[in-house]
C-alpha cells in the first residue's frame, strides 16, 4: 500500500510562518496537486465531496495543532478544476464551542468560499445508526449522514493526542460520530463505517512538544497515513490501540512514494530527526502554542497580548 508525500517549498518561509493567505495557498498548489493526482479517479467519480479538517477551538494554524485551512483550500481548488462535486467542509459543534465559530476564528468560510465549498456543522446533520466489529465487541455508533452520502477526504495534522498517541485521520473522524464506546474503539468504528476515500496529512506545520514547519503534505488510505503519521513522531504502532485495532497483529507493510511538488523530495528521516520529541503540556497550563498564537494575532492586528499570557514569554 503506498502514501504519497510532496514536499512544500519553503522559500519564502524564512522558516516561520507567512500570514498572507494568497502567499499560503500558492506555495501549497504545487504539493497538493501532487498528493492528489494519483486519486484524481475516484475523486472525478464523486457527486458530493466533503473535507474533514482537524478544526478544534483556540489553537491557531501557525502552532501545527489545527489543519491550515490554505491547504483546505488548495484541496477544494483542485477538486473543483477536476469535478463538478458539491464540496463542502465539515466540523461539529461541541459543548464547548459552536462550530461556525471555529470556522471564522480559522477563516474557512473566506477560503472555501473563493471555490465554490461550503462550510457544514455536523451537528445539524441527521444521523444514521451503524454497528461495527472492533477487537471482537460490538462497538454502535451514530454517524451523520453527509459522512455516509459523500466521498470523505479528512485532513488531520501531524501532532499527537493529549495522551500520547499520533492524532490522525481516524481519530478526527472519531470526534464527529457519537457513542457509548471509548474513543479509541470509537474512531475505529467510525472510520470503518465512512470509510473516507482519502487522507492528507497537513504537515506543513507541525506540533510535537514545539510547533516546527515540516514542509510537507502526505495523501494515502486513512490508516497507512496514519501509521506513517506516528512513525515520525517516533510513537509505537503497537502501544496505539486505534492502529493496533485497524492493522492486526501484522506490521502494516507502507511504501512511501516522493509525488514531486514545489518543494525537495521529502526525507522521512530527516524529517524525524528534525521534529520535536514531546507531547502536549498538561490541561491545567496555557498551551505555548495558544502563547504563539495570539502573540501573532497580536503583531498582524497590533493588538495587545492578553496579559495572562504574557508569562508565556
Amino acid at each position: 500500500m503506498s502514501v504519497h508525500v510532496a514536499g512544500v517549498d519553503a522559500t519564502d518561509r524564512r522558516g516561520g510562518w507567512i500570514a498572507d493567505t494568497d502567499a499560503r495557498l500558492a506555495s501549497f498548489e504545487s504539493a497538493t496537486r501532487s498528493v492528489l493526482e494519483p486519486y484524481v479517479s475516484s475523486l472525478t467519480a464523486a457527486d458530493r465531496i466533503t473535507v474533514v479538517p482537524d478544526a478544534h477551538y483556540p489553537f491557531h494554524p501557525s502552532t501545527g495543532m489545527v489543519t491550515d485551512p490554505a491547504v483546505v483550500g488548495s484541496i477544494a481548488d483542485h477538486i473543483a478544476g477536476w469535478t463538478e462535486a458539491d464540496v463542502a467542509v465539515a466540523g461539529a459543534s461541541d459543548d464547548r464551542i459552536a462550530f461556525d465559530r471555529t470556522a471564522d476564528y480559522l477563516s474557512y468560510p473566506d477560503i472555501v468560499e473563493r471555490f465554490g465549498a461550503e462550510v457544514v456543522d455536523l451537528a445539524d446533520e441527521s444521523r444514521r445508526n451503524s454497528v461495527v466489529t472492533v477487537d471482537d465487541e460490538q462497538v454502535s455508533v451514530s454517524v451523520p449522514e453527509r459522512l455516509l452520502e459523500s466521498t470523505v477526504l479528512v485532513v488531520p495534522t501531524l501532532r499527537p493526542t493529549e495522551t500520547g498517541p499520533v492524532a490522525g485521520g481516524m481519530r478526527a473522524l472519531g470526534r464527529l460520530v457519537s457513542s457509548a464506546a471509548d474513543a479509541d474503539s470509537t474512531a475505529v468504528a467510525a472510520t470503518r463505517t465512512i470509510e473516507p476515500a482519502l487522507s492528507v496529512l497537513d504537515a506543513t506545520t507541525a506540533y510535537a512538544g514545539d510547533p516546527i514547519a515540516a514542509d510537507a503534505l502526505f495523501a494515502g488510505p486513512t490508516q497507512q497515513v496514519d501509521a506513517i503519521a506516528s512513525s515520525l513522531l517516533e510513537r509505537s504502532i503497537e502501544e496505539d490501540p486505534v492502529l493496533r485495532a485497524a492493522f492486526g497483529v501484522d506490521d502494516p507493510s507502507i511504501t512511501v512514494e516522493n509525488a514531486g511538488g514545489s518543494g525537495d523530495d521529502v526525507d522521512l528521516t530527516a524529517l524525524r530527526r528534525r521534529l520535536p520529541n514531546g507531547g502536549l503540556p498538561p490541561r491545567d497550563e496555557t498551551h505555548p502554542a495558544v502563547t504563539l498564537a495570539y502573540r501573532l494575532y497580536a503583531r498582524v492586528a497590533g493588538d495587545a497580548v492578553p496579559p495572562q499570557l504574557e508569562s508565556g514569554r
